[in-house]
């Protein structure tokens, strides 16, 4: 029996600097990898029972479903970090924040190198994450949505920098002001709710 993903609903307005046809347009592609997801999971499965696993066709699908299935999740953890207008300044008695000190020397110095993740040249995700062996925070670049996820590692903040989840309301030069705007929205909450230990 397949598993059908459903996508998640988020609000689109209220949000400083991401405007809700940018948030509209973001949403659309998001259920696109929701869709693709259950449409690969389905064809897998009427392979594996053909018995024509295996096959060109089926080790393609296999491949594309990482791409669409982490596609999915990504988003969601993007989606779920964000609230219109933020959750306000992290607050320095919060454990996120201890732990973004201790691990990166300040929080200023941690967020510095987020936002230089996230400023990378390219298509991908800057994510925070925390090792689940030593509970150490780092940031991560990920290319394409499967592709550089370190095994096993927790996403704490997540933050699409594919050009789709800035450009309606920013042209491709202006990734900074995605950056910044992305900052006054983030959901400190969530992201303190994502830490373990």
């Amino acid at each position: 029996m397949n598993h059908v993903y459903e996508a998640k609903q988020y609000p689109s307005t209220g949000f400083e600097g991401l405007s809700e046809r940018q948030l509209e347009q973001h949403f659309k592609l998001y259920q696109g990898y929701v869709a693709n997801t259950n449409t690969l999971n389905a064809q897998l499965a009427e392979h594996l029972a053909a018995g024509t696993i295996g096959t060109p066709a089926y080790n393609e699908m296999k491949r594309r479903f990482g791409f669409e299935y982490s596609g999915m999740r990504l988003h969601e953890f993007y989606f779920g970090n964000l609230v219109a207008g933020g959750s306000g300044a992290l607050s320095p008695s919060s454990p996120l924040y201890a732990k973004l000190a201790e691990d990166f020397g300040s929080y200023e110095a941690w967020e510095k190198d987020f936002k230089a993740t996230g400023l990378m040249r390219g298509i991908g995700w800057a994510v925070l994450f925390q090792d689940p062996h030593t509970g150490r925070l780092q940031n991560f670049w990920l290319g394409d949505h499967e592709n550089g996820h370190p095994a096993g590692f927790n996403p704490i903040l997540v933050m699409d920098v594919w050009e789709h989840a800035f450009t309606v309301d920013y042209a491709p030069t202006e990734k900074a002001k995605y950056v910044d705007a992305f900052f006054k929205n983030i959901a400190w909450t969530a992201a303190e709710a994502r830490l373990q230990g």
